[in-house]
């Protein structure tokens, strides 16, 4: 019985010595020996299993629902090709790494430009399909200083992005059609669980690249004025952020963070993803006194077209209060570094997107139309004040929600939020969806009352809500 157990572990050391021996570069047959790995072929599953229910759902609806999920099915070929490329090459640089990547930006960057130009058809569809895929930019993930979350937080907290515009799938055809909703479920199935478990069981520290392998092609160093090497040439503006490092820990996020932030926009660095540096925070700005400076004053006087309305802001006053303000369509407002302690207020924005991800200690949204809001959570209250047309989701905890002088609003809470306190006043059409029972449920919508029955009886008013059908 042990002479059998002895062979048997010399036989898997041996088929482990022969997988190892073909990761080299330049090796017969390394390619098939690298395709062989339990994590390649795991990832084989991962494509067959859930991007196959994904396409399946697409065929029936068919149009660019089809299309762009094509482009998924396209992506996540092009990592698995990649994946297998890492077992034979040695770790990049930076320079390297985007030139070993590109092949999966190049796939990106379709799905996005789906989104692009006049609003297309099932654009709720594409937006959770393209902003999904910045989920495989865990391939990019370095080490705990290259700028990113570890690989299974990036993953969550890229699919958090896509959810927003996947609950709008689910509620719009929740009793139109089922397709769409199968399709919505199967895009939510194939991040979250299916590459969040893949990522968890295979790689939870990133890639590991080979050791032996080859090296990736990139241009050679230059040697900067202060002698060392200098950063390589940026790519093309659609890819990288032009910002430079900062020696702050809280600095915007670099590497190859940014190059799949600026992709998940599908526009150029200046109308893409706001971030904010540290000389734009007040705590570290040297004009604490309040006096506008002379290029201050000339700043302001280039671009007259904001007279009315002001510049749009996306910044940290004082270190206290964070203020976004007349932004004007932008999808990706992304505010990171928040704390506790500090406040958010949105004020006069419109078709925009804003996703706070962090504790804050209060949110305030002002006179804002046709404008989303994804919080994590808030200590104290989120208030919806003099809008139009807003939601709001929150994907962890919030005593209070106000919602006072609005018109439509679309509140999404989280299992964890579901006894959150609701005052309205003075507000019309105001929804609440929340996760209905079961793990694959539907979100179910309540419509909260804005007529009231004031009756007189036993010496005071006794006022009750009017209720509606379907309510």
């Amino acid at each position: 019985m042990d002479d059998k157990l002895i062979k048997r572990l010399e036989s898997a050391v041996a088929r482990l010595e022969a997988l190892s021996g073909g990761y080299g570069a330049g090796e017969v047959g390394g390619d098939d020996a690298a395709a062989m790995d339990p994590s390649i072929i795991a990832f084989g599953d991962l494509i067959s299993e859930y991007v196959g229910k994904a396409m399946s759902a697409a065929e029936k609806i068919g149009g660019k629902v089809f299309d762009v999920s094509k482009i998924v099915e396209e992506a996540f070929s092009v990592q698995k090709e990649l994946l297998i490329k890492i077992k034979q090459t040695q770790k990049p640089d930076i320079a390297g790494l985007v030139e070993f990547l590109k092949p999966l930006n190049e796939v990106i960057a379709k799905a996005n430009a789906l989104t692009e130009g006049k609003r297309p058809d099932f654009f709720f569809h594409l937006k959770s399909a393209s902003d999904s895929l910045s989920a495989l930019a865990w391939i990019a993930y370095t080490g705990k200083d290259c700028g990113m979350s570890m690989p299974i937080a990036h993953v969550e907290e890229s699919w958090q992005m896509a959810e927003f515009y996947n609950n709008k799938i689910l509620v719009e055809f929740r009793n139109k059609d089922a397709n769409h909703v199968e399709w919505a479920k199967a895009l939510k199935e194939l991040f979250v669980p299916g590459l969040r478990d893949y990522v968890k069981s295979h790689y939870p520290l990133g890639p590991v690249w080979s050791a032996t392998g080859k090296t990736t092609a990139s241009a050679p160093p230059k040697v900067s004025k202060a002698g060392g090497p200098a950063p390589p040439p940026p790519p093309p503006a659609t890819l990288f952020s032009s910002e430079t490092p900062q020696p702050s820990s809280s600095r915007p996020k670099e590497g190859m963070a940014a190059v799949f932030q600026e992709i998940s926009s599908g526009k150029p660095v200046t109308s893409g993803l706001r971030k904010v540096t540290d000389d734009m925070k007040a705590k570290n700005r040297v004009d604490k006194t309040g006096i506008v400076s002379a290029g201050d004053k000339e700043g302001r006087t280039i671009s007259p077209s904001f007279s009315k309305t002001g510049p749009p802001k996306l910044e940290l006053q004082m270190g206290r209060k964070w203020v976004v303000e007349n932004q004007i369509g932008k999808k990706n407002l992304v505010i990171d570094e928040c704390d506790a302690k500090q406040s958010v207020y949105v004020f006069g924005c419109k078709d925009s997107v804003l996703h706070i991800q962090g504790k804050v200690n209060n949110i305030t949204v002002d006179k804002c139309t046709k404008m989303g809001v994804v919080f994590t959570d808030v200590v104290a209250a989120c208030e919806i004040v003099n809008c139009s047309g807003v939601e709001v989701q929150c994907q962890g905890s919030a005593p209070t929600i106000s919602v006072d002088n609005t018109a439509g609003c679309q509140l999404y809470l989280s299992k964890d939020s579901l006894e959150t306190s609701i005052t309205t006043a003075k507000s019309s059409e105001v929804n609440v969806l929340v996760p209905a029972s079961g793990p694959d449920s539907d979100w179910a919508e309540h419509a909260l009352p804005q007529q009231y029955v004031h009756v007189y009886k036993d010496g005071h008013f006794v006022t009750t809500p009017v209720s509606h059908s379907g309510g």
